[in-house]
């Protein structure tokens, strides 16, 4: 049995490996294929942005733009608008190898490419097994909209991998296979840290993620009584994360106090994003792009907004949001209900481009009904043990990063990191229904596992 064993390890390590490679290899021609250009192509318009202020921070005028800039930023002023980390990444990069985006997105597709099967590979075994582990990497490897963004100078591939090692490490932790030590909270802490860094918006997901933590860590699914020692080993550890988090984002903080002269915790952008998003221009369906060149969305800017530095604006144009909501209840509620067509956009449209319609059809469009199916199954089939605490929290935190973007501004690309986490679902289905189809499936008493 040991001899087997090994040899079923050896094989799934050299599959992996070959999907690993492929993926590699598919967003390095990527980037390749895109060069030194940055222009904006279809759902890419940011990493102009990106590659400007990169070019500024190089140049010694630090986070600004030599122009007036989107959002709403004077020229030569202080912005916060920005995912800082990624902007210090490209920096670090010209630094090294000059102004070259190319080398950017190569470094970008090694790094991610090689990275994002393994995650992936690693949450999915944890949660269904290794089959399903090395179906949910190939399904990666080969996934339109993650090769075409790990090309793009832009937070979505980073962060998608950010998210996924919070999740792999917090698994970890809340299944016991990470010691309690303060190793593994630090661990949990920087990848957490790594993700808010790219992008805010996965602040709404910390509570969820720690409270997971720890409650998996005390046993509350099993033993109610919980020693002293484990609560205040538990406190600390927690301590720990929270503490690793608190040093990433209050160097950012202080920098925006002297910048603007008031507290902006990390960057500018939900109180614009709330604003545009929630306007009544869009009436009670969400228009995601609005017609024009970007122009437009200056345009519906209050007047008394015009001249406030990029932090008063975003706090001023949050309460405006909230003044649309608090007027008409009932526009905000159906205009929520519109957006989640746009979130879950899976098939072409004629204001798309030829590539951003087959990157859609051919990875979201195919894996979306088996990413629904294992859903179904997840909540249903009740053959699988309540183990499944585990996996709701990969559910959970799909659930609540995707009611963000509901509840204010979304795009198609906002939905990658829930693609990721829902990935190791849609390989579950399909592995079910080839076993059903090849006459495999038999039950695995106490397992999540498929036959085989």
């Amino acid at each position: 049995m040991p001899g087997t064993e090994r040899q079923a390890a050896s094989t799934t390590a050299l599959w992996l490996a070959c999907f690993a490679g492929l993926s590699v290899v598919l967003r390095v021609s990527a980037a390749l294929y895109l060069g030194n250009d940055v222009t904006a192509q279809p759902g890419t318009a940011d990493q102009l942005s990106y590659h400007l202020l990169a070019l500024r921070v190089l140049g010694g005028h630090g986070f600004s733009f030599e122009t007036g800039w989107w959002p709403a930023t004077p020229a030569g002023e202080p912005t916060a608008h920005w995912s800082y980390l990624y902007v210090l990444f490209l920096a670090g990069v010209y630094k090294l190898a000059g102004p070259l985006p190319l080398v950017a997105r190569l470094v970008q597709a090694l790094v991610v490419g090689l990275l994002q099967p393994l995650l992936t590979f690693a949450i999915a075994r944890r949660l269904f097994g290794p089959r399903v582990g090395l179906v949910s990497a190939a399904l990666v490897a080969g996934y339109a909209y993650f090769i075409y963004y790990a090309a793009t100078l832009m937070t979505e591939s980073f962060f998608v991998l950010a998210v996924l090692w919070s999740l792999h490490v917090a698994l970890r932790l809340g299944q016991g296979d990470e010691p309690a030590a303060a190793g593994s909270w630090l661990r949990l802490g920087v990848a957490l840290s790594a993700a808010i860094l790219l992008r805010q918006a996965f602040l709404v997901c910390l509570p969820a993620i720690l409270l997971w933590v720890c409650w998996r860590r005390a046993g509350a699914a099993h033993d109610t009584s919980v020693s002293r020692f484990h609560v205040a080993s538990l406190a600390r550890g927690l301590g720990l994360t929270l503490l690793t988090i608190a040093l990433a984002i209050v160097p950012w903080t202080l920098r925006n106090y002297r910048a603007f002269d008031r507290f902006v915790l990390l960057n500018t952008n939900a109180g614009f994003a709330f604003f545009w998003g929630n306007h009544p221009i869009h009436g009670r369906s969400f228009i995601p792009i609005l017609p024009g060149d970007g122009s437009r969305y200056g345009e519906l800017l209050p007047d008394d907004v015009r001249d406030l530095d990029e932090a008063a604006a975003d706090r001023a144009l949050l309460r405006k949001g909230l003044e649309f909501v608090a007027a008409d209840p009932v526009r905000y509620a159906w205009l929520s209900v519109s957006r989640v067509r746009e979130f879950v956009k899976f098939w072409p449209t004629p204001d798309s481009s030829r590539l951003s319609n087959a990157a859609r059809v051919l990875s979201f469009g195919v894996c979306a009904p088996f990413m629904l199916t294992g859903l179904v199954l997840l909540v249903f089939d009740r053959s699988i043990p309540f183990a499944r605490a585990d996996h709701w929290l990969i559910v959970g935190v799909a659930l609540v990063y995707s009611l963000t973007h509901v509840l204010t501004w979304t795009l198609v690309r906002y939905r990658l990191p829930v693609d990721a986490l829902f990935l190791p679902l849609a390989a579950w289905s399909l592995l079910r229904l080839f076993d059903r189809l090849a006459g495999r499936v038999r039950p695995v008493g106490g397992h999540i596992l498929v036959a085989g």
